[in-house]
């Protein structure tokens, strides 16, 4: 298993060259997967779900969804149903720039859930977004199809496959 600490130590040149990028340290865990790694499937929905549950709908074949919810606290965008579905679909698991709700139930999932807080208001379903484009998340941009690593000590973004760093 990697970890976020080891990968930033050994590969400094790939840090300053922008090849790996820290996400701003605003994110907690939530479900019960405290580590997770894989490649990254973007969706930007600001206050509407919609995007989120459709991709999570798809096979996620251990891919992470990475969400610029725009750190959004008025509602959540994610929670215990999509959790589930998110689980029975091969989905590592979630960022969510943006909050989460139903967090009694994101626990029991075996997926990995990173958002910025809790809301119990449930989003606006109205198809608002995109799914695949690059995205901003506290001033890193993030491409769909790069990969990610998250656990206690942060998000790593990278440009580079993370199973072949270290």
């Amino acid at each position: 298993m990697k970890y976020t600490a080891d990968i930033c130590d050994s590969n400094e040149k790939l840090i300053d060259a922008g090849d790996i990028r820290i996400l701003s340290p605003v994110f907690r865990p939530f479900a019960k997967k405290q580590h997770m790694s894989g490649q990254i499937l973007t969706v930007k929905a600001f206050e509407d779900n919609s995007l989120v549950r459709s991709s999570l709908e798809q096979q996620g074949e251990g891919r992470v969804l990475v969400v610029d919810g725009g750190a959004s606290n008025r509602c959540a965008l994610f929670g215990g149903a999509l959790g589930k579905l998110a689980e029975k679909n091969d989905w590592l698991g979630v960022i969510i720039y943006g909050c989460v709700r139903d967090s009694h139930e994101i626990i029991q999932c075996n997926i990995g859930v990173w958002a910025i807080g809790t809301n119990p208001r449930k989003s606006k379903k109205m198809g608002f977004g995109e799914v695949g484009e690059a995205i901003d998340i506290r001033g890193t941009r993030i491409y769909n199809n790069e990969f990610c690593i998250a656990d206690d000590d942060g998000i790593l973004i990278s440009s580079v496959d993370i199973n072949k760093l270290i």
